[in-house]
């Protein structure tokens, strides 16, 4: 091996298994040599549950940061940290985490204080915001300033916290009021000002699209701005006030762009893509609170900082990958400055900067990327010579605050490690009963972390770059831009994009929310723990019979931990900045369906990228909502369907490109009211009419959302749990029986995956779910164990349509090489009979007692009514409960449940 790879100690190495490596890179000079990259194709096969560094995240990412770390946190919750700032004139860091604020000890290395929200009426659901923590010094006080928020209750505050030197203690709270259509007035930024004497706290509202001023000692109102839209990042320079702009400028009524709605308001959208068009910074008088300019910048705007002379602002573009410099004298932009790993006009987007340092000299930049797993240093231009990227420092995952000395780096990683801790790290863990085993994951736990890193030199720096870049696979890269060889046979997996492929048809499966040991867990031919199996074969015959029949996938993984975050790897194969700085606490929205443009990236999702390359698409169900009765109940619809009756409803997408592409046949997905049974009818009717067609007039690309398998747990008047999968399971079935007896089969595959593992439990990771790959070259009857996550499966899609990658993402995944034969099989497969009756209903409300009758009115809640609405630690609880009858679920493992305890 290299000796650039001895910084992975104990990764296992493998080779990239194709039926001919050498014919794979090509012994060309002008693309290397077979022997020249050929040991760049190792990769981490962990399974993602090492406990020592390096460790793999589910998207092509080796975590080994520089420096040291400091961990800590709840095991029974999934903490983040989001930002921080030094306490002047100590050697102490406090940091603004999800729950609260810590205080740690920069030379000792270790926690000494934690503050975090009490577990009361008054804090409730209480989370902090995005970004922002202020320590300032008032009358001989240190005071710490950060914004939360509580969806549960309606309530947005900042908190006022005095340290002591020993402890963090609650001086005041300033409370905002929304202003419709906010629900939440949803604080972010902060910054505290002195201005004759008096001290004011400025604080921009997320949600109200407004900057206000208030006086700290009398928490009075001075003045409140309107801003742009869903405003992040603040700084004050010169009697200034500079506000980032994460949507851009708010929409004129004159305007004839394309608009599309955001939670609380409206933003400029790219009609191709769906996403924010624009970014800008707003300019306030900090006497009166006149906007005095807004400046353009690039997408998605968040963190913002000023050079110590003031001379300068940067602000970090993420959607953009650039940091944009801004002269306060003259109020324009001077610069736009990379931060792309992968650079040059073929570079891929995807770094996502998104928090800022500089050093006490303003020559050095730190920009915090986070997709990267990265800090980049930037030297800073002087005399007309401009900024360029020094290097890269490797960080854990998602680094979102950066904070400075003169000889460290403090940085916030808002994903550390991960959902990386089981249940004997957990409350409780000795003594529990041996049904549940003591090595299970849930992906709603995690650690926070926080690195320490000494500033590097050149040298260093240097070796740094090298690392990140192999951190993150940035060889893969290379390999994506191979050029098509002519004169290549067709085969199921193209070795290079462009080149030939079997299949002209691809169908693409979203389903929700399972992990690999709640389906398959019964599986011998697999890697599953039975234990944990909660949905088995009698509940899925079909998903069962495809892994015997096709290839069994016992190491793919879901690459987020919920489906806000899951939509977003399966559709787009990356989450952006707005995805990051929400998780766990969705304050703006849940975007589980693509109706919030700021969720977006720059070049969209798997959908428009196709048909930019001229490959015709269908969308059954995905990105969509339905317009439908709702007073019909779940058995009104099913009786309906039994009887031939059809169901009228209409989907609606707010994005403009998948208006054209999206079926009205078939029901979107987000309504669990509706059987799948509905939906698989509706696509098999549009298979069999494109049949009876001439010639090949089938989509190069569909792709499908099929949701029952969420469940609405047990809720009187709902389908009972195991009936909703099974609905599911049947609907899956039914479909791949009608494409392998079409005419089609031939020439299509079919990729099936779930969005996302986070309702329930698995031996392996977290991050474990099911995936099938369906075609008549994987007729293996094997398990397959290569580590393959959801943007392998986005990669291979684009490797078979001869599309390229969209972003640094699916770039660097490892196609599904080994998921197919090079002769095709005739077997054609036919669904397995549902073994639960699909409309097994659940036990009305008054015949229950107990935790029977607990459990069904939590489902109630009117979260359930979509997917992922409710809280889904309770949701695992109720499934855990109807399907385990007799067995406890593990309490002293999981923790207390965000709402109330089932013992309660």
């Amino acid at each position: 091996m290299s000796n650039k790879y001895k910084f992975l100690p104990l990764l296992a190495v493998a080779y990239l298994s194709f039926s001919s490596c050498h014919s794979f890179f090509g012994s060309d000079k002008k693309n290397g040599s077979a022997e020249q990259l050929k040991h760049h194709s190792a990769y981490d096969d962990s399974t993602l549950n090492r406990k020592v560094l390096p460790v793999m995240m589910p998207y092509n990412r080796i975590i080994q940061p520089a420096g040291e770390l400091i961990t800590y946190g709840s095991p029974e919750l999934e903490n983040h940290s989001l930002d921080l700032k030094q306490i002047p004139g100590t050697n102490l860091i406090a940091i603004e985490d999800r729950y609260g604020i810590a205080i740690i000890d920069k030379d000792q290395k270790k926690l000494v204080s934690r503050w975090t929200y009490p577990n009361d009426n008054a804090y409730r659901g209480m989370m902090s915001t995005y970004s922002g923590i202020e320590v300032a010094q008032i009358n001989g006080q240190v005071r710490i300033f950060w914004s939360a928020a509580s969806g549960d209750i309606g309530k947005s505050i900042v908190l006022d916290a005095i340290w002591d030197g020993n402890k963090i203690s609650i001086k005041d709270t300033f409370t905002f009021t929304p202003e419709a259509p906010a629900p939440l007035a949803l604080p972010n930024e902060v910054a505290v000002n002195q201005e004759n004497g008096k001290y004011y706290l400025y604080v921009v509202l997320n949600g109200n699209n407004t900057l206000v001023k208030t006086d700290i000692a009398t928490k009075t109102t001075v003045w409140a701005a309107p801003t742009g839209v869903a405003p992040y990042g603040l700084t004050i320079v010169n009697g200034k006030a500079f506000v980032t702009n994460w949507g851009g400028d708010m929409p004129s009524d004159k305007s004839k762009a394309e608009v599309a709605g955001v939670p609380y308001g409206k933003v400029y959208t790219d009609p191709v893509t769906g996403a924010t068009r624009e970014g800008s910074v707003a300019v306030f008088n900090l006497a009166d609170g006149k906007q005095i300019k807004s400046i353009p910048v690039g997408l998605h705007p968040n963190d913002i900082i000023a050079s110590h002379s003031g001379n300068n602002l940067y602000v970090a573009n993420s959607n953009s990958d650039a940091v944009s410099v801004i002269n306060v004298a003259s109020l324009k932009k001077t610069e736009d400055i990379s931060v792309k790993i992968n650079a040059g006009k073929q570079g891929f987007i995807g770094d996502s900067p998104n928090a800022l340092a500089i050093s006490p000299n303003d020559e050095t930049l730190y920009v915090a990327n986070g997709m990267d797993n990265a800090v980049a240093v930037i030297n800073l231009g002087k005399q007309g010579v401009k900024s360029n990227v020094s290097g890269y420092i490797p960080t854990e995952a998602y680094p979102g605050g950066l904070a400075i000395d003169e000889g460290h780096l403090f940085v916030a990683n808002l994903e550390g490690e991960g959902a990386r801790v089981n249940t004997k790290e957990m409350k409780g863990g000795k003594g529990e009963a041996t049904d549940f085993p003591d090595d299970a994951y849930n992906s709603h736990h995690q650690k926070a972390t926080v690195s320490i890193i000494n500033l590097p030199d050149a040298a260093t720096l240097a070796n740094y770059t090298n690392k990140v870049k192999d951190l993150m696979l940035n060889f893969r890269t290379e390999l994506a831009r191979l050029t098509p060889r002519p004169n290549q046979p067709a085969r199921p997996m193209p070795e290079r994009i462009g080149e030939p492929s079997v299949f002209r048809h691809v169908i693409y499966i979203i389903k929700e929310n399972r992990t690999y040991d709640q389906v398959l867990g019964d599986l011998p031919l697999g890697n599953g723990r039975k234990e944990l199996c909660v949905f088995g074969d009698s509940v899925t015959p079909n998903q069962h019979q495809l892994a015997r029949s096709f290839v069994t996938l016992d190491n793919y993984y879901a690459s987020g931990k919920c489906s806000a975050e899951g939509h977003q790897w399966t559709d787009a194969g990356m989450v952006t900045d707005y995805i990051e700085k929400n998780v766990r606490a969705w304050f703006r929205s849940y975007p589980h369906v693509q109706t919030d443009a700021m969720v977006y990236s720059k070049k969209g999702f798997i959908w428009n990228n196709a048909a930019d390359h001229g490959k015709s698409v269908r969308i059954f169900g995905e990105a969509s909502l339905p317009n439908i009765d709702t007073k019909l109940t779940w058995t009104d619809i099913y009786n309906n369907y039994k009887a031939g009756k059809p169901l009228i409803f209409t989907n609606v997408s707010t994005i403009a490109r998948v208006r054209p592409m999206l079926s009205q046949t078939y029901p979107a997905s987000d309504y669990l009211k509706i059987t799948d049974q509905i939906r698989a009818d509706a696509f098999i009717k549009e298979l069999k009419e494109i049949e009876n067609k001439p010639g090949d007039q089938f989509y190069n690309l569909s792709v499908m959302a099929l949701s029952t398998d969420h469940t609405t747990g047990t809720r009187p008047g709902m389908p009972t749990p195991r009936a909703m999968v099974a609905d599911n399971d049947l609907a899956v079935g039914r479909i791949i029986e009608a494409v392998s007896k079409s005419r089609f089969w031939k020439n299509t595959v079919i990729f099936v995956t779930e969005d996302d593992s986070q309702a329930g439990w698995d031996h392996v990771s977290a991050y474990r779910t099911t995936g099938f790959v369906v075609s008549p070259y994987s007729r293996m009857q094997r398990a397959v164990s290569v580590n393959y996550n959801q943007t392998c499966m986005v990669r291979s899609i684009e490797q078979i349509l001869g599309i390229p990658p969209m972003n640094l993402m699916d770039a660097t995944a490892l196609p599904m090489f080994s998921c197919f034969d090079n002769k095709p099989s005739s077997y054609v497969y036919t669904a397995v009979s549902n073994k639960i009756k699909l409309d097994e209903m659940n036990p009305t409300l008054s015949s229950l007692k107990g935790k029977d009758r607990y459990y069904a009115q939590q489902s109630l809640r009117p979260e359930y009514n979509h997917v992922d609405g409710g809280n889904d630690d309770v949701l695992n609880r109720i499934l855990w409960h109807y399907s385990k009858k007799g067995k406890e679920y593990p309490k002293k493992f999981a923790g207390k449940a965000d709402l109330v305890d089932d013992d309660d």
